[in-house]
């Protein structure tokens, strides 16, 4: 029988942090997050695409794709048939820097069963001038 002894050095303090030094670059501001509204729309746009190119057979197959109800894939795919302005409008909606968004899926329901888009665009106007000072980047 062979013994073979070794040495190891076990080190079990964490490494200590540097100190920030002061630099002459001003500080990273935050960049905010992408409204929820804005994700949903560019899902709704990917969805209907996967629909129309044939990788995905319906909606029952998106919505277990998605991990959501077929109802609530519903809902998400209908922002697809807003007016192209609208839509537009949702994607490049600014940054969240606080709190949450005004404008939500739910207030944008009413509009999307509505197929003139002409009404929808006069609705869309509505709902911007409802939400108030806030939405005047839209």
């Amino acid at each position: 029988m062979i013994t073979v002894k070794c040495k190891v050095n076990v080190n079990l303090k964490k490494p200590a942090k540097k100190k920030a030094e002061p630099s002459d670059e001003p500080p990273v501001k935050r960049r905010g997050k992408v409204p929820r509204i804005s994700r949903l729309m560019a899902l709704a746009i990917r969805m209907d695409e996967m629909l129309r190119r044939g990788e995905a057979q319906d909606t029952i197959e998106l919505a277990e794709l998605g991990k959501v109800s077929q109802p609530r894939l519903t809902q998400i795919l209908s922002l697809s048939l807003l007016a192209p302005e609208i839509q537009e409008a949702l994607l490049y909606l600014p940054r969240e820097m606080t709190g949450r968004s005004k404008i939500h899926e739910r207030n944008l329901r009413p509009i999307t069963k509505q197929l003139c888009w002409v009404k929808q665009r006069e609705m869309w106007s509505d709902l911007i001038r409802s939400i108030g000072p806030a939405a005047k980047d839209v």
